[in-house]
């Protein structure tokens, strides 16, 4: 081969290596900073660098001491930059540099390690820790503290100024403790985590009760409020049947003034009925009584009863599905939906209210959408909220889309509103594939 051949060879050589070498060293360089990525995490979750160590920890690190007969142990948790001594024995613990720890550089083994003089090993003869900068160990032993996750973050070290050499059951018994420290970090975490979703249930359990309460006072008023004039308008509607039909049946006018009677009586009664049942689930949480109810002659039935405030109204009625559910909620529900459609509208303007319902996987899903004023975002759940009127233009109680919340919940759904695109409301409620057939 020339010379100028093996130089341009030579050179050839030297450019592919070069570049394969920074191709590595990049890969290496990303794949580490992965895994800082991931111990941080750990470590974060653990809180181990950020709260005071337990007893337990330090319990062990003495536990390794004593077991491997060395004077000196400790706990250390790596970082990207820094070495952590969480807990020690014979010494006190301290934060070091990442770059002058000895446990960092033998932290992606995946044995143990464990000389009996680190002065011969060519990883640490240049450490401080070695070399009488910071330290002078001789006999060194750690094992990686591996998370459930895989994740290495730390090890259970021990060390000694003078050479020495662990047996078998030594080493084990080193093994055995490196895993109990991990044990208790992560009982520590699940503690830490039961105990927060502890306090959470709590506060719901105390919400909810405070809820009871107010559902029950309301309850006890709107008996009080509701009940009583309804048995008086009953049993005056009743007795003017009476005297409409003793009047006698060949009078046109009497006639019609009977059938009115006859069916304000009838709606009165359902209204009774439809007051006692919805009081009795508020104040006992709603025993359903589930039977096979169709909606459309639910809603039919609505329609009739708001027949006067839908007397202009331009109302429509899709397919409907018969749930198995119980029936006087179901329709307490959607006559709070219907009545809102038809009542917050803006003035002047003619209610629109659309009845429809969709098969979604598992679900059946209920709108009544209308072309009303609409409900703003930031009160769009506040709406389902007990005694809440957001717009205090419209006479109302502000328990009707509550006690729509309640129902649909007692059924196992979901219930939410949304925009209607070009204006209006669409107020939706899915029951699960359970209650419906």
């Amino acid at each position: 081969m020339s010379t100028t051949a093996s130089t341009t060879a030579s050179t050839t050589a030297g450019t592919t290596t070069a570049g394969t070498t920074t191709a590595a060293t990049a890969g290496t360089a990303s794949a580490g900073a992965t895994e800082d990525a991931r111990r941080e995490a750990e470590l974060s979750a653990y809180e181990a660098l950020t709260r005071q160590p337990r007893r337990e920890l330090r319990a062990l690190t003495e536990l390794a001491a004593v077991v491997t007969r060395v004077p000196m142990a400790t706990i250390n948790l790596i970082t990207a930059t820094e070495q952590h001594q969480v807990a020690a024995h014979g010494f006190d613990a301290s934060i070091c540099s990442r770059e002058d720890s000895m446990c960092a550089a033998i932290l992606h083994e995946t044995e143990p390690v464990v000389l009996v003089d680190a002065r011969l090993d060519p990883r640490f003869e240049h450490n401080p820790f070695v070399t009488g900068e910071l330290g002078d160990v001789r006999f060194y032993a750690a094992h990686q503290l591996v998370t459930p996750e895989g994740v290495a973050i730390g090890t259970l070290c021990v060390f000694d100024t003078e050479p020495r050499v662990l047996d078998d059951h030594q080493r084990l018994s080193l093994q055995t403790l490196a895993d109990r420290i991990v044990d208790v970090l992560e009982l520590d975490r699940r503690t830490r985590q039961l105990t927060a979703t502890l306090a959470r249930m709590r506060r719901v359990q105390r919400e909810l009760e405070r809820s009871n309460e107010e559902l029950a006072a309301f309850a006890g008023q709107v008996s009080h409020d509701l009940r009583n004039p309804l048995t008086a308008v009953g049993m005056a509607l009743a007795l003017l049947r009476e005297e409409l039909e003793e009047a006698g049946p060949e009078n046109d006018a009497v006639g019609q003034a009977s059938w009115l009677a006859t069916r304000a009586l009838s709606a009165t009664n359902r209204m009774r009925e439809l007051v006692d049942e919805l009081l009795d689930y508020a104040r006992i949480g709603g025993d359903l009584r589930r039977t096979e109810v169709d909606l459309g002659e639910v809603v039919a039935e609505v329609l009739a009863d708001l027949e006067g405030p839908l007397a202009h109204a331009e109302v429509s009625v899709g397919a409907l599905p018969t749930l198995h559910a119980d029936r006087t909620q179901l329709r307490a529900l959607l006559q709070n939906l219907v009545a809102n459609a038809a009542k917050f509208v803006p003035e002047g303007a003619t209610p629109v209210v659309d009845v429809s319902a969709t098969r979604l996987d598992g679900r059946w899903r209920v709108e009544v959408a209308d072309r009303g004023i609409g409900v703003a975002e930031a009160d769009a759940e506040r709406v389902f909220e007990p005694l809440t009127r957001v717009d205090t233009r419209v006479e109302g109680s502000g328990i009707g889309l509550a006690t729509c919340k309640r129902v649909v919940n007692a059924h196992g759904g979901e219930i939410g509103l949304q925009p209607r695109d070009g204006g209006g409301t669409v107020v939706w409620f899915e029951l699960p594939d359970g209650s419906a057939d």
